[in-house]
């Protein structure tokens, strides 16, 4: 099974959801917990332990000046500007290209070939004795994020239980963590902004096709907004975390409220439940 855990915004607490709820899990059962926010990984942080690196590559084009004979092609075909056509020579720019391969099909004198170039890493490490924790890492200055996700996805295959931990937000690198995945948990916050970005990570979860529900985070109470959303878009509300002074001293000392506040292992486990819970969702 494999559950999502995403945001219409940043800083609503989606990846201390994905942490509390991934070591409650590993309890009882075999669970990998994969960071897909490869821009800003952090689940490391909760969970430090040694990790295996693995690279992350793409293929570039490479131009063969000696077979090559200035003549466009390959710059006309590529849509994204990586490939520049002057009069004396072909610029790449690497940073742009989509490793489509095109530029090596369309050229006449066979003076494109592909190479690989580092964007970024999966580091893999085992901090409980039932939690794989893997996490994507973008190089910096690098665009490419939907690829270190598919890596760091592909590492996860064959576990029974896979929680991804998406980036904030509705782009392309939610696209690529949603792919795939049995339910989506969307964490949200009883604001004006976090109501907003509510209503669009949510629909991006109904074009996907994907069940999801909601878990209401840092609640003072004041939820009536996100509670009628929620009812008049069929999105069962899951949990309510409070807003807190004690779960934050909890939360900024970098620990888990399911380990260190009695109580809450057992909600974070009642979340679970309600995913299962969740129309279509098969264990």
């Amino acid at each position: 099974m494999k559950i999502a855990i995403a945001s219409g915004k940043g800083g609503t607490g989606k990846s201390t959801v994905a942490a509390n709820l991934a070591c409650t899990l590993s309890r009882s059962r075999e669970v990998a917990l994969v960071d897909c926010d490869v821009e800003e990984p952090n689940l490391h942080l909760f969970f430090p332990a040694p990790a295996t690196d693995v690279p992350v590559t793409n293929l570039v084009p490479e131009i063969d000046a000696e077979r090559c004979t200035l003549c466009g092609e390959c710059g006309k075909f590529c849509r994204f500007g990586a490939l520049a056509v002057l009069k004396d020579s072909v610029l790449v720019f690497p940073h742009l290209c989509h490793s489509c391969g095109g530029c090596v099909l369309v050229c006449p004198q066979g003076a494109v070939r592909e190479v690989p170039r580092t964007i970024g890493r999966v580091a893999c490490s085992r901090p409980l004795s039932r939690l794989t924790l893997i996490s994507g890492v973008l190089n910096e200055g690098e665009v490419q994020a939907p690829a270190v996700i598919k890596v760091a996805k592909a590492l996860a295959e064959g576990h029974p239980l896979i929680l991804y931990d998406a980036s904030p937000g509705i782009a392309c690198p939610v696209i690529e963590t949603l792919e795939g995945s049995d339910a989506c948990v969307l964490v949200t916050e009883s604001t004006p902004f976090g109501l907003h970005d509510l209503r669009l990570a949510a629909e991006v979860a109904e074009r996907v096709g994907i069940s999801a529900g909601v878990v209401i985070n840092r609640s003072d109470g004041e939820d009536a907004a996100t509670i009628g959303f929620c009812r008049e878009h069929g999105l069962p509300i899951l949990m309510t975390i409070p807003f807190s002074r004690e779960i934050a001293a909890v939360q900024n000392r970098g620990g888990l409220v399911c380990r260190d506040l009695p109580g809450w292992e057992e909600r974070f486990a009642g979340l679970f439940r309600a995913v299962l819970d969740l129309p279509g969702v098969r264990a």
